[in-house]
């Protein structure tokens, strides 16, 4: 902020209040850690302007954002009736904020101000809104107590009206805020931040409004669309017995109405409805009269959740079709105003960066938002996780549980009705956990319409055991070393939270030289994009081949010492390349519709038949079939490497793995795997084009199109539904041509001889005389000649073995060491006994894969990496990552390995 506004801004001063005051406090804003495009834009004449509550509008309403007095206090006793208060504030922005010229906690509070009710609203009642202030609340008029309050992420309202005087109205709103999780929610906010956990808001935090209403009037809009039906399922709260009218709108034109008692379920017509998507995030308007007079306005989308067994996959729906979910974990923060964005332009602009970098969901975590934040997601086609606001997030705390459960229920009573959520979570990592099965039948008493996640991150830190009866299997991998917990019948599977990946920007740093991320930090725009893809494609290979159905990434934006967003928390810099995170993100959903397959992998393709999915579609005596699949020569024969299609790069082509140069094509409707003859024939025939499937991907015949890849009587061929041959028959034909292609039965892309003495020979230009060996416990190269002595010869020396995680891989035990196995641990390659934990096993696997001159030996579990020598040392390293032996320079020659003699037979 430049110091002329600074100047205008200290100027403007607060209402006058009932009594003459001695003098007139002056909101003077403070500077914020960090300065967002938007900070100079705030001032008392347009804090948060915009009408607060898009789903339920009036026509006449005044906005008491603004500059208000304001004074810390010991308790709550003695509100300042007529007296004024020594600072300025700037409501709504919490105290602890800059915004709010205050930039201190304080426990107790008192929030002083003057208003006029307009001569127009004469004969009606009058309400004072409030959209969220944390903690409890206590409320005075005129020095008359109109309500009071507890809840910090719920809206609520007073009538006012008989406490009202004509001309000048004193308010005074005081707030109790010890941030207290023992007590009640609180989610990341903490009096001493630091880490994962938050700077405080404190006080109002949203916006205050009045409105006036009839004695009569609607307090509500629960809507639920009924898309089968072709309905909107709409109940008006508000005073009972009152006669309703709702119409539903369509670009000015109604389309649909009913009428009917508020509390009732009143059953619209939506005609040909347009359905709400991410792709097309269509809206309809919503009108609504009460005989007695009151009107208001609302919107909604048309569209169904659910989950259904997809593929035999248990998938999340929208629209009755598996649409992959793919997020981001927003908290929500802001450097300038902590809980409450800048401007209305601000809380918009998160929200469409996000889009816009090809993402179609948000898990809003551990944190309520305006109203206005759901408009904005609603209105751009994003989907919603909403998190319940955890208690303290150590363990369990029961003298919370009754604020929790309250302040739950009014949560989900107040946003049930918003169209881009489609998940409840009530828990996180355990945080505050209890009781957790119950509290999901809770959640589906007040809405049984969406999925309930009865605590992401259930297979991590404080998470108490499953109970099993909510709908999803959410796994927090940051890094993501292991693969995720499978869908059962019941429940879909879903990666609640990953990635973190950390980059410090200097000059937008919230203390500078204090950033951390969920592991190393990268230097630069390149490294930590290239990270990004890589671990995104991991996410990609698991949907098919793990269930997955969504990601969440950590994280949009950086949030105060937490440098893990794409972008810095003034949100002036974008950490990342803008179009490769679009473009592999866009691929992820591609390949979850079943449009794209992974160019230059080794998959393998599974049946997704109902019945058959433990098949898999594999070449035997150059004829394709599906088998299940026991011995190593079936998994060899399942496995293909997928290549840009040989007659178009814009669709795919399946070479054997364990025949080089052979391909799938098809000759007289079979499936064969015959050798390339390098016509043009034989390059249309066997190329395939991806296709949506049923829960899949359908690969459409490139020169014979409407004709699909199909398996029958565990034979396959090329068939068209309907057709003349007995593999046409439309029955289950859908189904029968849906491939879930993922991660490969044979992950080795090379081979090494099993239980045979192998050297390991540098092939990079100037060190191709040095050998991987081990010495004092770590791999490292030297040089080996026929001169060396027997134990540089014996430590250069691998006895190859099955991997010890993975049969298709490979682990290295010590020639002269027996049991003591090549592992990394802290990234360093170093030889070490056999712990017989799956960590040790996993840290000791490594599958083959082709190299530069030679093989690259790729970590199974450190994703993207691959044994590398560097300056003498070896270590799991990735290609421009974030560490020193990162370096880019010479990266494809220095992983790859030439597979010798041994030194010591």
């Amino acid at each position: 902020m430049t110091r002329r506004v600074l100047g205008v801004l200290a100027g403007i001063l607060i209402a006058a209040t009932v009594t003459p005051a001695a003098h007139a406090a002056e909101w003077v804003p403070k500077t914020p850690p960090l300065s967002t495009p938007w900070t100079s834009q705030v001032s008392p004449s347009n804090a948060l302007p915009e009408y607060p509550r898009p789903q339920l509008v009036r026509s006449e309403w005044q906005n008491l954002n603004g500059a208000w007095e304001f004074a810390g206090a010991p308790n709550l006793n003695s509100p300042p009736f007529g007296r004024p208060l020594a600072e300025g504030v700037l409501v709504p922005y919490p105290i602890e904020s800059a915004l709010s010229g205050i930039k201190r906690h304080e426990d107790n509070m008192f929030y002083r101000r003057t208003f006029t009710v307009p001569s127009t609203w004469n004969g009606r009642a009058v309400k004072l809104n409030f959209g969220a202030v944390t903690w409890e609340t206590r409320v005075w008029v005129n020095g008359r107590q109109v309500g009071t309050h507890t809840g910090g992420f719920d809206a609520f309202s007073f009538d006012i009206t008989s406490a009202l005087q004509a001309g000048a109205n004193e308010i005074i709103v005081g707030v109790h805020s010890p941030i207290d999780g023992s007590r009640y929610p609180v989610g990341k906010q903490r009096r001493n931040p630091g880490g994962i956990f938050y700077t405080a808001s404190s006080g109002i935090w949203q916006t205050v409004w009045l409105e006036p209403v009839q004695s009569a009037h609607i307090t509500r809009l629960d809507t639920t669309p009924d898309v089968p039906a072709g309905v909107l399922d709409l109940v008006v709260q508000g005073t009972a017995g009152q006669t309703v009218t709702a119409e539903v709108l369509r670009g000015g034109q109604v389309v649909g109405s009913r009428s009917g008692p508020t509390g009732t379920h009143l059953r619209i017509p939506v005609p040909n409805a347009r359905l709400w998507s991410p792709d097309d995030p269509f809206l309809y308007d919503l009108r609504v009269t009460m005989a007695g007079g009151d009107a208001v306005t609302g919107y909604f989308g048309m569209r169904s959740l659910g989950k259904a067994m997809v593929g035999g996959v248990m998938r999340p729906l929208l629209n009755g079709k598996f649409v992959f979910q793919l997020g981001t974990l927003d908290q929500g923060y802001w450097p300038d105003g902590i809980y409450t964005a800048p401007t209305d332009e601000a809380l918009r602009w998160d929200l469409e960066r996000q889009k816009a970098l090809g993402f179609n969901m948000v898990r809003k975590h551990i944190k309520v938002e305006p109203a206005r934040w759901f408009y904005h997601a609603d209105r751009l086609g994003l989907m919603v996780w909403q998190d319940m606001p955890s208690l303290d997030a150590v363990d369990e705390v029961p003298n919370g549980h009754t604020n929790f459960e309250s302040e739950l229920r009014r949560i989900l009573d107040q946003l049930k009705g918003i169209t881009s959520i489609v998940q409840w979570v009530p828990f996180n990592e355990g945080w505050g956990e209890y009781e957790a099965g119950r509290i999901v039948d809770l959640v589906r008493s007040i809405d049984n319409t969406r999925l309930v996640n009865h605590n992401s991150g259930s297979n991590c830190c404080v998470s108490d055991p499953d109970p099993g009866n909510g709908d999803v299997i959410d796994d927090h991998a940051y890094q993501i070393t292991m693969a995720n917990r499978l869908p059962d019948n019941n429940r879909v599977a879903m990666l609640g939270e990953f990635g973190g990946l950390g980059r410090r920007v200097v000059g937008h740093e919230y203390e500078p030289g204090n950033g951390f991320a969920y592991g190393a930090l990268y230097p630069d725009e390149l490294s930590l994009t290239n990270r990004y893809v890589e671990i995104v494609k991991q996410t990609a290979r698991l949907v098919h081949t793990r269930g997955l159905s969504a990601s969440i990434y950590t994280e949009p934006y950086d949030v105060e010492n937490e440098i893990n967003g794409f972008y810095t928390y003034d949100r002036h810099v974008l950490k990342m390349n803008e179009a490769r995170v679009r473009e592999i993100n866009q691929k992820v959903l591609a390949i979850a519709r079943g449009t794209a397959v992974g160019v230059d992998e080794l998959v393998s393709l599974n049946v997704t038949t109902s019945g058959y999915t433990d098949r898999y579609l594999r070449h035997q005596n150059g004829l394709t079939r599906t088998d299940l699949i026991g011995t190593d020569l079936a998994r060899l024969d399942a496995t293909f490497r997928v290549r840009p299609g040989l007659a178009t790069a814009a669709c795919v082509s399946f070479e054997s793995r364990n025949f080089p140069g052979e391909f799938l094509r098809h000759s007289d409707t079979r499936i064969r795997k015959d050798p390339n003859n390098g016509t043009g024939q034989f390059a249309s025939e066997a190329t395939f084009c991806p296709r949506e499937g049923a829960g899949g991907t359908a690969l459409e015949s490139y020169n014979m199109p409407g004709n699909y890849i199909r398996h029958f009587s565990d034979n396959v061929y090329l068939a068209r539904s309907g057709g003349q041959n007995p593999w046409d028959t439309p029955t289950s034909f859908a189904a029968d041509t849906t491939w879930a292609i993922g991660t490969a039965l044979w992950r080795s892309g090379a081979d090494l001889p099993l239980d045979q003495a192998r050297s390991f020979r540098v092939t990079t230009p100037g060190f191709s005389d040095r050998y991987l060996r081990h010495r004092a416990g770590l791999a490292r190269t030297d040089v080996v000649s026929s001169g060396s002595d027997g134990l540089l010869k014996a430590d250069s020396t691998f006895v190859v073995r099955r991997g010890l995680a993975d049969p298709t891989c490979y682990s290295l035990e010590s020639r002269n060491f027996p049991g003591n196995y090549l592992r990394h641990s802290d990234f360093r390659v170093r030889l070490s006994g056999n712990e017989n934990s799956d960590l040790f096993r996993r840290d000791a696997t490594f599958c083959a894969q082709p190299g530069t001159n030679g093989v690259r030996l790729e970590s199974v579990n450190e994703l993207g990496t691959n044994i590398r020598h560097y300056s003498e040392e070896v270590w799991v390293a990735s290609n421009g990552g974030a560490h020193t032996y990162d370096n880019p320079a010479s990266y494809p020659e220095d992983v790859s390995w030439a597979v010798s003699a041994p030194w010591a037979p």
